[in-house]
């Protein structure tokens, strides 16, 4: 088993970042993905970014591309995601995923393993 703890969320205004973390813990070592989703208020849970651990892979939903970075620290066992230039529709909860495949990297069925989540309020 594996679990995750996202950290980092707040209320920000529009034009701010964050940086939002997840410490792995657990079996760690059979993962190959660590990714974020998002779920909005009244919305269907979406992918916002992944990286496969090695690091040469990364993936990002449109929307987020140049605004947002996802970043790993294999010796802490963590994946980051910096957020940038936020805006109001980047509000949602953040979730936090991991993958012992990778047959696809942005399909939620992917991922074995999901976080609590993070709130992120952009609201000025």
């Amino acid at each position: 088993q594996v679990q995750l703890v996202e950290s980092g969320g707040g209320l920000v205004q529009p034009g701010d970042s964050l940086r939002l973390s997840c410490a792995a813990s657990g079996r760690t070592n059979n993962l190959v993905l660590m990714g974020w989703f998002r779920q909005a208020p009244g919305k269907e849970r979406e992918f916002v970014a992944t990286m496969n651990w090695g690091g040469e892979i990364t993936s990002y939903l449109d929307s987020v591309k140049g605004r947002f970075t996802i970043s790993r620290d294999t010796a802490k066992n963590s994946v980051y995601l910096q957020m940038n230039s936020l805006k109001p529709e980047d509000t949602a909860v953040y979730y936090c995923a991991a993958a012992t495949s990778a047959i696809t990297i942005r399909e939620q069925f992917q991922y074995d393993y999901w976080g609590q989540g993070t709130q992120v309020t952009v609201s000025s």
